[in-house]
């Protein structure tokens, strides 16, 4: 993975809730996507301006996880992200 940083859109609304998941709203198509607790901690690092590296850093320090695996976790919530046009790249 590159050293890339995605930018949260103003558009997108995140809540969140007890037990650490939340929800987005995209406010301009009314959509919701549920953010379990490892996507929610990835957003919040996107809300940061965080680079996906700081972001899988976070993620190591947090979860009990091999790299690769954080890594892979990060970029595929990424790239549907910005698919779903909730971040700018």
């Amino acid at each position: 993975m590159t050293e890339t940083s995605a930018q949260s859109r103003d558009h997108v609304v995140c809540t969140e809730f007890e037990g650490g998941e939340g929800i987005l709203v995209d406010l301009n198509t009314k959509r919701y996507y549920q953010l379990n607790e490892t996507a929610l901690l990835i957003w919040k690092g996107l809300e940061k301006g965080c680079t996906s590296e700081e972001i899988v850093n976070e993620v190591l320090a947090q979860y009990a996880v091999d790299p690769g695996h954080a890594r892979q976790s990060v970029e595929t919530l990424m790239r549907s992200l910005i698919s779903y046009r909730l971040v700018d790249s």
